[in-house]
């Protein structure tokens, strides 16, 4: 291992004890939130590094970046958070354990033909802000039966929260945590490095980290050709 390595190792490694240490202070203890770590942007150097530092799962918003991680790094629990395209479904579908961003009847039937039995969310969006990713909390009750009767396990919810303030995400964080009680769903994915104790303190069970563990994302990102570094924060 080189010293680069090692040191990012360290770092990522001091980073997630930093957001365990987080999610402990609101409340709730760390074994029962799953850390997903969110690389998106970064190379597979982070992957590597964060499951050395005890984190397996591991989220990409890009089907290419996934394909290309999934390929160099084993180990990962992958999961799938960005806006999904059904024509991506058939090439992910052998790699993704967890679809967090199910959020039209299209996907579900997508998914039913290329990963029957497969893990997913439901995205919800709550913030009712044009262009954000989720269907209608008024659509998520037939979106899950339909899934259900799909043979897709929906094993929960999953949002962003409103952008600003900590605080202005509380209330779409505890909507999600409504509906999934009412449709007795375990599993509510809620917040992000700037947002996670709001989250983590109205019930969420797993919380999407990228720049708390990683620092900002470097430029150029995935798809341009040109390689990434390790963050340097």
């Amino acid at each position: 291992m080189s010293t680069g390595e090692a040191d990012l190792g360290e770092e990522v490694a001091a980073n997630v004890r930093a957001v365990r240490a987080r999610i402990r202070s609101a409340g709730a203890d760390p074994a029962s939130v799953r850390l997903v770590a969110v690389t998106k942007g970064f190379g597979p150097q982070v992957v590597e590094a964060v499951l050395s530092a005890g984190v397996v799962d591991v989220a990409e918003s890009y089907a290419q970046e996934l394909e290309a991680k999934a390929a160099a790094v084993p180990g990962p629990r992958w999961h799938f958070v960005g806006r999904l395209q059904t024509n991506k479904v058939r090439r992910l579908a052998p790699l993704v354990e967890l679809w967090q961003s199910i959020d039209r009847p299209a996907l579900v039937s997508e998914l039913a033909r290329r990963a029957p039995g497969g893990r997913a969310l439901v995205q919800v969006n709550v913030t009712a802000e044009r262009g954000r990713g989720g269907c209608d909390p008024h659509d998520v009750p037939v979106l899950v039966d339909q899934l259900r009767e799909s043979s897709i396990d929906v094993a929960g919810l999953m949002a962003v929260g409103r952008a600003g303030s900590p605080e202005r995400a509380r209330p779409g964080f505890r909507l999600l945590a409504e509906l999934a009680d009412r449709l007795e769903l375990v599993e509510r994915s809620m917040g992000m490095s700037g947002d996670l104790e709001v989250a983590v303190e109205e019930g969420s069970t797993m919380v999407r980290i990228g720049r708390a563990l990683f620092g900002a994302r470097p430029s150029p990102p995935i798809g341009t050709g040109e390689a990434l570094c390790p963050p340097t924060n």
